[in-house]
């Protein structure tokens, strides 16, 4: 029977575990989304993980909306990434960037760009920005013929994580960003060959998955979706039709893994009353499937063994215990986290967390 701690191997990486970090928006880079010598340490602490999935980072301008998060658009971008791969392979780890593009998210007083959109929309709530929580703007819908300069971001994107050293590359697809607002009926208004019926709707994903794979190889390319239920304002009134749709166009990609953040009715990070489509995603997609949202080692170790899922990704639980699969494997209580310090700058909340000092290693970790 497979477990957590068996091995896994996606493309030519080798992840020693299935307990997985997943995408963790921090806020500790520079307002130029530059990596810092913090996040290094961040990283490399938590090397213990099967594999990490890099929070989510910028792959343009035009893209970036978070305040102080990570791009991935220009040369010291990459030379400072570079410094967290490192470190991270330096610890004995593996790490994938996850490619964002924030689309109608992006809010205009971060960088002086109008937010763009499948079509034409205001996303509920208000934003991060430097000066506070403000409301999002109006999207401008973009124009068929700014989708090749669209994609040629994400290739950039993706050459420069591995230049930087990255593993390989995901693309967010997920959680109401620029991709998800294209697949989804709530958010994509568009008359031409990008909206409307299914196939169309799906289309941007697979011309930047395809982009990302000619440029990469599929082996390093990955990509995250959350399929059930209303995600930041985006949300779809068929889900169980165009999700296994989105998945088999994927599956014919041969993309090395698939993650969906699948929230439940009870969930402590977001929540839905619509059921999961992952079992329809599994009929679908024949490549390791990774799930997240809310898993504690029992639900984990079921997903596993009944082969609902390769891996599971875990964002809080690793956030809050950098040695998150050595105490699993013996056990041991967890840390909590401190959602005051998520998105906050500094040390405090981000690499102060204790870990468990030991010699025994947990079946299939490095401890560096």
């Amino acid at each position: 029977m497979t477990t957590l701690f068996d091995p896994i191997s996606i493309g030519p990486v080798t992840c020693p575990n299935r307990i997985w970090m997943a995408p963790l928006t921090r806020g500790r880079g520079t307002r130029d989304h530059i990596p810092t010598e913090l996040m290094a340490t961040y990283y490399s602490q938590r090397a213990g993980a099967g594999l990490i999935i890099s929070e989510a980072t910028g792959i343009s301008v035009e893209g970036s909306g978070w305040p102080y998060a990570g791009g991935l658009w220009g040369r010291e971008h990459v030379d400072h990434w570079r410094v967290v791969t490192q470190a991270v392979h330096r610890a004995g780890g593996r790490i994938f960037a996850q490619l964002w593009h924030m689309g109608r998210l992006v809010h205009p007083s971060l960088h002086g760009v109008q937010p763009v959109s499948a079509s034409a929309t205001t996303a509920p709530g208000k934003a991060h920005t430097y000066d506070g929580k403000q409301p999002y703007a109006q999207a401008r819908p973009l124009g068929i013929e700014e989708i090749p300069r669209l994609i040629g971001d994400y290739v950039t994107a993706a050459r420069n994580a591995i230049d930087a050293g990255f593993d390989g590359v995901q693309l967010h697809g997920a959680n109401g960003y620029l991709i998800d607002q294209f697949l989804r009926d709530g958010s994509n208004q568009r008359t031409d060959a990008y909206g409307g019926p299914i196939e169309n709707r799906v289309r941007l994903l697979r011309e930047v998955v395809a982009a990302l794979v000619g440029a990469v190889g599929k082996e390093r390319t990955a990509v995250r979706l959350s399929p059930n239920g209303d995600s930041q304002g985006v949300d779809d009134s068929d889900q169980a039709a165009l999700f296994p749709a989105a998945a088999a166009v994927l599956d014919s990609l041969g993309i090395a893994f698939l993650e969906l953040r699948e929230p439940g009715p009870n969930g402590t990070f977001g929540k839905t009353d619509r059921p999961p489509v992952a079992p329809l995603i599994r009929r679908a997609f024949k490549g390791p499937l990774v799930l997240n949202s809310d898993y504690d080692l029992a639900r984990a170790q079921t997903a596993i063994a009944t082969g609902a899922a390769d891996a599971i990704t875990f964002g809080r639980k690793f956030l809050a215990n950098p040695d998150l699969p050595y105490r699993f494997a013996h056990d041991l209580p967890l840390n909590p986290d401190d959602p005051k310090t998520w998105y906050s700058q500094g040390a405090d909340g981000y690499v102060t967390y204790p870990e468990v000092r030991s010699l025994r290693q947990a079946p299939g970790e490095t401890v560096a």
